[in-house]
């Protein structure tokens, strides 16, 4: 009888001690983000599993007839970039997901990046899917809110910045308006290495 219970109380133990052995990566929260495969600013396909998978990435949504928030938050950016290689991080991918996708083409994009000083070496700025796609995509990866406002070419979208663990969770979020929250990224992917 009582090895019966020892065998027990084993596997019990067994089975706690493996759940614990999942993300290496924790954050404020665990979201997965779903596969895709959209085009870049220089037509290049970019697909999640094969190009990002097993890297830190920072995500962001923008779309370039933006003229409230969607400059500051590229010019955040640009800037966590700058601080992300100053600190030998220059293999953390950013990736800015087009919230207009029907008037940002591939070179509005580019034109957009280029403006804001962006380095495309590990800046992508996406598109190359229907709105529809994108506003489900952000909703299920993010839980972010996309929305077309009425009689209007502006959009209401996210002003945060997502870090995304190699695993391919976003398990953090900073405001992409605040320099400083730029910061905070470069730390906190500094801390989980």
């Amino acid at each position: 009888m009582m090895n019966k219970y020892s065998l027990i109380f084993f596997f019990l133990l067994l089975i706690v001690m493996l759940s614990a052995c999942g993300e290496k990566y924790e954050g404020d929260f665990k979201y997965e983000v779903q596969d895709f495969s959209y085009t870049n600013q220089d037509g290049e396909t970019i697909n999640k599993s094969n190009d990002l998978d097993g890297k830190f990435w920072v995500a962001d949504f923008i779309f370039t007839n933006c003229d409230t928030v969607c400059p500051p938050m590229t010019a955040n950016m640009a800037r966590l970039q700058t601080q992300l290689n100053e600190a030998g991080l220059d293999d953390v991918q950013l990736v800015s997901f087009s919230a207009d996708p029907e008037n940002d083409t591939q070179e509005a994009l580019k034109q957009f990046g280029e403006e804001h000083q962006a380095s495309f070496d590990n800046w992508d700025f996406l598109t190359g899917y229907e709105f529809d796609e994108i506003k489900e995509f952000s909703v299920k990866s993010f839980k972010s809110p996309l929305e077309e406002i009425a009689d209007s070419d502006q959009l209401l979208h996210s002003v945060r910045f997502f870090l995304v663990s190699p695993e391919g969770n976003a398990i953090k979020m900073y405001d992409g308006r605040k320099p400083a929250e730029m910061e905070l990224i470069v730390e906190d992917i500094q801390n989980m290495q």
